[in-house]
């Protein structure tokens, strides 16, 4: 089985990216319909195009950082070694349309350890663009990340 990266392999600066992803009608109905998320402006054509500056409707920022977080996972960073979500700030910075495609470029931003040995704290920072490269959302992140088992003889933090 595929393992992620483990917080050692990790480093302030160094960056990944995942592939992309292109949002569909079907996922905008699906998303609105199952978190009940029935605002005209992503339901209603005609609201959008005579009362708004989109003039036409928008996918959900949710909807967006679902999609997001959904391709940070099949990147593989970390399978079997995150071990929790600790939080996040969040800032959206353009809409996202049907029909866009976005990736992510995912940076390790900081890392500590921690008083278990078998885990460390690592803050990403995932920058989102569209197919055009212009950044639609932004947000922090705070993972538990499994570290590495520790050698024979190896005991305490480094």
């Amino acid at each position: 089985m595929v393992e992620g990266l483990r917080f050692e392999e990790l480093a302030p600066g160094k960056t990944f990216r995942t592939n992309a992803r292109t949002v569909t009608e079907a996922d905008l109905v699906n998303f609105v319909g199952v978190c009940g998320f029935f605002e005209p402006l992503f339901v209603d054509e005609e609201f959008v195009r005579g009362e708004t500056q989109f003039g036409r409707r928008i996918v959900p920022g949710a909807l967006t950082f679902c999609f997001a977080e959904g391709l940070s996972i099949l990147a593989g960073l970390l399978h079997r070694t995150g071990m929790a979500f600790l939080g996040m700030e969040l800032e959206i910075r353009k809409p996202v349309f049907v029909g866009d495609t976005i990736a992510v470029d995912i940076e390790v931003a900081e890392m500590r350890e921690t008083a278990k040995r078998d885990r460390g704290i690592v803050t990403f920072v995932h920058r989102v663009t569209n197919q055009s490269g212009e950044q639609v959302m932004e947000y922090k992140i705070k993972r538990m990340i499994r570290r590495r088992e520790p050698e024979e003889g190896e005991t305490g933090r480094r």
